[in-house]
């Protein structure tokens, strides 16, 4: 098993993310050592959902059509309604999760994230 130390993870949103499916994530990620990215439509800011109004912004460190599979270990995409339905639409974020899952890589969908992997034809036939 690799050291997580040496892993790279991306995380992919949009505004509407559930807060607690991405903090906790990217928090949880460095504190172990990981590096940790997060990619937005645009590279821009984003704004989370908590429970039943907007939460806090995060800033994004990439665009996620500047973002390549083969530059990260694994994907997290969290969930919420708004963020993996505003993702599910853009061609970019769904070709990133086909890239992702083609190079055998950990791709880890909270909540309401599995849209993403439906869209991208990835999860038929699997058991989720």
């Amino acid at each position: 098993m690799a050291d997580i130390k040496q892993s790279k993870v991306l995380i992919m949103a949009a505004d509407g993310f559930e807060q607690s499916e991405l903090l906790v994530p990217l928090q949880k990620l460095k504190a172990a050592g990981a590096t940790v990215h997060v990619a937005s439509p645009g590279k821009k800011a984003i704004k989370g959902w908590n429970e039943k109004d907007w939460g806090e912004t995060v800033p994004a460190d990439r665009a996620i059509a500047d973002v390549s599979a083969r530059d990260y270990d694994a994907l997290v995409l969290p969930g919420g309604q708004i963020n993996p339905d505003v993702l599910r639409l853009d061609e970019a974020a769904v070709k990133l999760v086909r890239d992702f899952a083609g190079a055998g890589k950990v791709v880890a969908a909270i909540c309401h994230a599995p849209w993403l992997l439906i869209e991208a034809g990835i999860i038929k036939g699997r058991r989720a």
